[in-house]
């Protein structure tokens, strides 16, 4: 058992709700992913999911996508993302982390290393599963095949244009759990409409038997909580990265850790 399925299957024992922070590999400052990751995890945060920086971003908007620009500006990719979560690994070795990120990066690291090496790689280095936003579900079966091998799972983007078909196909090869993209557009756009997200959750069980996180458009405590009723897990990326983008080194990690803080107590009121 992955450690996504055994973290999820230990929040429905306590009916309670995964709190899911995305945040840029590398960014602020190169080195301090690692602390920053450890921070969220003490505020109560259940999966990380990790971005792997991209001179390309075409699902991220605009503040993701500075993010990106000042990690690669530092020099980060794919090689030291693997380096910071084998450094995360040394002093945690329970909260999954998800890399999230492109198919460029993983196919020039394939093909300076040789076939396997991202999956070998990244499970090694301490990944728990990989989601590539332009990987679509019928054309990687062999890439989930090797994510399996090495023990990681495959998790896949829905949104409100998905078809059935697509569900099902998601359905058939997405492990760990599925997430679900809550408005039409790049991240931090748009208005969340709950009441769309809630009457569409049932439709994706339909045809999905993992976990299903919703995220984009969270960006305070009463949406995570309007989420947080009808889905798995909420997911936050845009306004954890805008509130910590400008800070001193120092205060990074705290000002991360108090506003999830905030996001996991809310959660938690919603327990079964």
């Amino acid at each position: 058992m992955s450690r996504i399925e055994t973290t999820f299957q230990q929040l429905q024992a306590q009916g309670r709700k995964a709190l899911i922070p995305y945040v840029t590999a590398g960014f602020p400052y190169p080195d301090i992913t690692p602390e920053l990751l450890h921070g969220m995890v003490k505020a109560g945060c259940d999966v990380i999911e990790l971005g792997v920086p991209f001179s390309d971003p075409m699902a991220d908007g605009p503040v993701i996508q500075k993010a990106g620009e000042k990690a690669l500006s530092f020099g980060i990719g794919l090689r030291q993302v693997l380096e910071m979560v084998r450094e995360f690994r040394q002093q945690d070795g329970n909260t999954p982390v998800v890399l999230m990120g492109y198919a460029n990066p993983v196919e020039r690291y394939e093909l300076k290393h040789g076939a396997d090496s991202f999956a070998r790689d990244a499970a090694g280095a301490g990944v728990d599963g990989v989601l590539i936003v332009d990987y679509p579900p019928e054309e990687c079966e062999q890439f989930a095949a090797q994510l399996k091998s090495h023990g990681l799972d495959l998790i896949f983007l829905l949104a409100p244009t998905s078809t059935d078909e697509r569900m099902a196909q998601v359905g058939r090869i997405a492990s760990g759990y599925v997430y679900y993209v809550s408005l039409k557009g790049v991240t931090g756009a748009g208005h969340l409409d709950t009441d769309a997200v809630e009457a569409m959750l049932p439709r994706i069980r339909q045809h999905v038997n993992t976990p299903v996180g919703v995220g984009f458009g969270i960006r305070d405590a009463a949406t995570a909580c309007a989420v947080g009723r009808s889905a798995d897990a909420v997911v936050i990326g845009t306004k954890l990265i805008q509130l910590i983008e400008n800070e001193p080194r120092e205060r990074v990690a705290p000002v991360a850790a108090e506003f999830l803080g905030g996001i996991r107590q809310a959660l938690d009121s919603l327990r079964a």
